[in-house]
């Protein structure tokens, strides 16, 4: 996320980071609630569920982060192709040679985003293994939440309780392992309420919305533009460069949501 490297190049921990992000989105989901007269009532059968998809996210998120110590996080794009393993091997979903084309040119289109250009800096496998276990923890978190009877509850209602008791997770360990960093400067305050915004609150608002309406196979490979995104945000606002590999990479990228929206 763009508003996340300020607050680590501010001397913050991942960890911080990652709590305010969590703290932030939670009163910020918290307040649309009140505003729409929502109800905070959930089922006590529930909680697990709760508490499994919050574990599961928040997984994908620390792993995210650890791993932008190593290397670029392109490789956590990788979590269309678990998704879909996951759901042919465990979930019995129909195989299909269109969609595992797509998902292999999304595959290709990420390393060159990520990693096909090798002037961008050095490769770590230890970092490979992080940003994979992001992908991995991301993945089940997309299953899981399509195979739950969670996730009928309101897509606004479930992100809140997500963020809620991912938050408390992520304090318990925090404490346990070091120690949460107050912010200290405005700016800093500022990039971490807009992780948690933008980012974090209307990016999963809709994440639940797509899961419930076409499937956590089908999202994750249109999730596939997310790194394109993040290219062009970048090349547009921030003036990076644009290579050949990250033209090949958006090109194979495009390539396969537009096969998975033709053969649906």
């Amino acid at each position: 996320p763009l508003f996340t490297i300020p607050a680590m190049q501010a001397g913050m921990q991942f960890e911080s980071i990652l709590f305010y992000r969590f703290l932030f989105a939670c009163l910020a989901l918290g307040g649309i609630l009140l505003v729409n007269g929502q109800s905070f009532r959930i089922k006590r059968q529930d909680i697990p569920s709760l508490f499994l998809l919050a574990l599961l996210y928040l997984m994908s998120a620390v792993f995210l982060f650890w791993g932008y110590k190593f290397m670029a996080s392109g490789v956590h794009f990788m979590y269309p192709v678990l998704t879909t393993l996951i759901m042919m091997l465990f979930f019995k979903e129909k195989k299909s040679g269109w969609r595992i084309a797509a998902i292999a040119s999304a595959v290709a289109g990420v390393y060159f985003l990520s990693g096909g250009d090798t002037k961008t800096g050095s490769f770590s496998f230890l970092g490979l293994f992080i940003v994979l276990l992001s992908a991995l923890g991301y993945a089940l978190y997309l299953v899981t939440m399509s195979q739950l009877k969670i996730g009928q509850m309101k897509g606004l209602l479930l992100t809140f309780y997500v963020f809620l008791f991912g938050g408390i997770l992520l304090f318990i360990g925090t404490e346990i392992i070091s120690q949460l960093q107050p912010i200290s400067k405005w700016h800093t305050a500022g990039n971490l309420i807009l992780l948690a915004l933008i980012p974090t609150v209307v990016s999963n608002l809709a994440l639940v919305r797509a899961v419930k309406s076409i499937g956590s196979t089908l999202t994750s490979v249109l999730g596939a533009m997310e790194p394109v995104t993040a290219v062009c945000v970048g090349i547009f606002l921030f003036g990076e460069a644009f290579t050949t590999s990250i033209g090949v990479g958006i090109a194979l990228i495009i390539v396969a949501v537009m096969v998975i929206i033709l053969k649906r």
